[in-house]
């Protein structure tokens, strides 16, 4: 059962992912694969909008998608850019990624292979991802500029809409814990964790959620 504890818990690690971002033209857009479908819908959205003129979808398959993404995440949001009115010239697939930097780095290859001059990026990712996303970027990307990007949603509308939140907390915690433990690794940019953000994370790792640990360090120090 979650508790409200549980709720206000992951309320502030959602708040601290969010990068708030105000979204602007940029040269590509790269959206990263993931259970979320809603990360192709805010992709297309931002296309719409005149955001980039090119979007790359990355991802291959996962514990998580394997059943309900069978031919790869990216292949599934491609569809439903495609779906949503998108033209087809304007999407690459980078189908191979199975984790956030080989996100960024496998779409950077694609872009270079394709002859796409990149000089700023506009991550789209799921809403309790974004600053892990910037982070990475950061880290294995640093000469462009990079705007961080998601849905726009309160994290109880999130979770029904994913239909499991105990699925979405324990993400959550995992999602915290690469931030936290992954510039040791030289894999992401360090950022500035608040210490009421590490005894929320800490608190919900005690309570069960840990779905999505990592082996490794749990905690900030």
């Amino acid at each position: 059962m979650i508790s409200e504890q549980d709720w206000q818990d992951a309320q502030l690690l959602w708040d601290y992912q969010q990068m708030h971002h105000e979204p602007r033209p940029c040269s590509v857009a790269i959206g990263l694969g993931s259970h979320d479908l809603g990360v192709a819908d805010t992709t297309v959205d931002l296309y719409r909008r005149g955001m980039m003129p090119l979007i790359v979808f990355t991802g291959a398959t996962s514990r998580t998608t394997q059943d309900r993404m069978p031919r790869g995440e990216a292949e599934h949001y491609r569809d439903r850019a495609l779906e949503l009115g998108v033209p087809s010239d304007v999407i690459l697939v980078e189908p191979d990624a199975r984790n956030t930097g080989q996100n960024i780095t496998l779409s950077r290859a694609l872009l270079e292979e394709c002859g796409v001059k990149v000089s700023s990026v506009l991550i789209v990712s799921k809403p309790y991802e974004e600053r892990r996303s910037y982070a990475t970027v950061r880290k294995v990307w640093p000469e462009v500029d990079v705007i961080s990007s998601s849905t726009s949603m309160m994290l109880p509308d999130y979770a029904h809409s994913i239909g499991d939140a105990r699925l979405v907390f324990d993400m959550m915690v995992g999602a915290l814990q690469r931030l936290i433990v992954y510039p040791r690794e030289g894999f992401i940019a360090q950022q500035y964790v608040p210490k009421n953000v590490v005894k929320a994370y800490e608190r919900l790792i005690s309570r069960g959620f840990t779905g999505r640990l990592i082996s490794g360090a749990v905690s900030i120090e």
